[in-house]
């Protein structure tokens, strides 16, 4: 399959503000297996000598070469304008064709190892680690799916699903990517994990990640489905870490897959975004009891009343 890799240089004065609207953006779009890159990826030892350094700063996502190509591309640059103009930054965009295989190969310079709580390490199925016996080490093939727990928005959801998961409770996992945060859940001991997503390669990719962690067949399953269309039960705590934009949707039938008193933790939102959110959570009944902040991005955790 054909790809086409999108590379935004940019410049901006607040560079972590530039990389979570550039990649909020680019989430809304459905890209696969975004990166970032710059002078702040360079010195981490554990990279390894393949690993790649970078002069500019650059977000780089992924779009299949379809016929939504072209609408997409004019969504990016009429979005881009809309930041220059809003926090000053300039940027330039590429565009590169590249094949899957290609693709793969260089996205594994970017990830490495990560400790996201005193417990749960992240690492890719090719890298070596040495855990230390209280250590939950997850391992993960990301492919051209989202989540390997180097982005804010999916470090935020283990570290509240590790502090509100209870052992033997119900999971599902909404927009589930790489399948991350169904291994997290299983391994910090829920009794049952489902996930969904609308990428068919994704649900395939989670498959995958969750065998390969050992995640027993008989407690989990993962498909392709839109959100909760296809999930007809309700769960003792949900995660949802997508877009604003998506979270807005999916409130409005989280109370059909929520358990009265469940948890619902909700990240991929930035902070300009965050009130509408509090708003309708507010309408659909559910009670913010936490929040959590990393640069620009908040991740929530949320009961139903």
């Amino acid at each position: 399959m054909k790809w086409i890799e999108v590379k935004i240089v940019f410049d901006s004065n607040d560079r972590q503000l530039a990389v979570d609207l550039i990649s909020d953006l680019l989430y809304d779009l459905d890209f696969k297996g975004l990166v970032v890159e710059g002078p702040e990826t360079e010195g981490f030892e554990d990279w390894g000598s393949n690993a790649v350094t970078h002069e500019n700063d650059a977000v780089i996502g992924y779009l299949p070469f379809d016929d939504s190509l072209r609408r997409k591309s004019k969504t990016i640059e009429e979005g881009l304008q809309k930041l220059e103009n809003q926090i000053g930054m300039t940027c330039r965009i590429f565009y590169t064709e590249v094949d899957e295989a290609d693709w793969t190969e260089s996205w594994k310079a970017y990830f490495r190892p990560e400790k996201i709580t005193d417990q749960i390490v992240v690492k890719p199925t090719w890298k070596d680690y040495s855990p230390n016996d209280k250590e939950i080490i997850i391992e993960i093939d990301p492919g051209m799916a989202f989540g390997t727990g180097t982005h804010p928005t999916t470090r935020m959801c283990i570290v509240l699903l590790e502090k509100y998961l209870k052992r033997t409770d119900t999971f599902l996992d909404v927009g589930t990517g790489s399948g991350i945060l169904m291994i997290a859940a299983a391994k910090l001991g829920a009794g049952n994990i489902w996930g969904t997503d609308n990428d068919a390669v994704a649900v395939d990719i989670a498959r995958q990640n969750l065998i390969h962690n050992r995640i027993p067949e008989s407690i989990f399953n993962v498909m392709t489905g839109n959100m909760v269309d296809k999930i007809n039960k309700r769960f003792d705590l949900v995660a949802a870490n997508l877009t604003a934009k998506t979270i807005m949707i999916l409130l409005e039938d989280i109370q059909k897959v929520l358990m009265q008193d469940g948890i619902l933790l909700c990240s991929g939102i930035i902070e300009s975004d965050k009130n509408k959110i509090l708003e309708k959570m507010r309408h659909v009944g559910l009670n913010v009891i936490e929040t959590l902040a990393d640069g620009d991005w908040i991740s929530m955790a949320c009961r139903s009343m």
